[in-house]
């Protein structure tokens, strides 16, 4: 008897049909439903995991990994270990970059050849509005402006958090620096789901006033957000 698929491993794979979109066809992307069983990390990534984690974090550990590794696979790679570096960034095996990311239905996982792309950074999160108590530590006076003109402030603020924590994870693979909501000023084009993450300050090697591209989606009850670094495009 075949099983059906769960509804948890149906919205994955909706939620990875949203995120195609947003990258570069040369970035192979992936899903895994960390409500399921994913596949167990291969034993050098289960050794970065704390003696103390609770099931919630292995899974969302386990399901990232295993998105990562088909991402690879889609690369025809052989899937090899994603260790944890000192600050808890993922460490992505020579020659390659990218991301994961997971909300408690999802793990997503982007990655790309180092030598085509120079930081990689995608984020999901709930289609929920972000707490009012929240904004004043993740947005600027000129978003919150944003977000107060926009349908639903709240909402806008999920976006705007999740579009932040993408820009940092692509920038993190060249700065090797993380930096408060501060560090980065965002704009976004609604209607083409687009946004720019400007740097309000030098975090080498880039410069204040330097900005990133990213791309969103909205739907299966989450918000996606995106953001590539082409090797291509960097300063010589």
């Amino acid at each position: 008897m075949i099983e059906a698929p769960s509804v948890s491993r149906e919205l994955a794979e909706a939620r990875q049909r949203l995120l195609r979109p947003l990258l570069s066809d040369a970035i192979a992307i992936a899903s895994c439903d960390p409500l399921g069983t994913p596949p167990a990390p291969l034993p050098e990534e289960s050794a970065c995991l704390s003696p103390n984690a609770v099931e919630k974090r292995i899974r969302e550990f386990a399901a990232g990994r295993a998105a990562a590794h088909q991402a690879m696979r889609a690369l025809n790679l052989r899937p090899a270990p994603i260790l944890v570096g000192p600050k808890r960034a993922p460490l992505w095996p020579a020659g390659l970059t990218g991301s994961i990311s997971h909300c408690d239905s999802c793990a997503l996982a982007a990655v790309g050849l180092a030598k085509t792309f120079a930081g990689i950074g995608i984020d999901i999160e709930e289609d929920t509005p972000l707490s009012g108590d929240l904004w004043d530590s993740i947005a600027s006076t000129t978003e919150q402006g944003w977000m107060a003109a926009q349908p639903d402030p709240g909402r806008a603020g999920k976006l705007l958090f999740s579009a932040k924590e993408a820009a940092y994870k692509a920038q993190y693979a060249m700065s090797g620096r993380f930096f408060g909501f501060s560090g980065m000023e965002l704009s976004f084009d609604m209607s083409l789901g687009r946004f720019t993450a400007c740097f309000t300050s030098d975090q080498p090697p880039f410069s204040g006033g330097d900005s990133l591209k990213g791309r969103f989606a909205i739907g299966s009850e989450v918000i996606i957000t995106a953001v590539e670094i082409p090797r291509s495009e960097m300063h010589p």
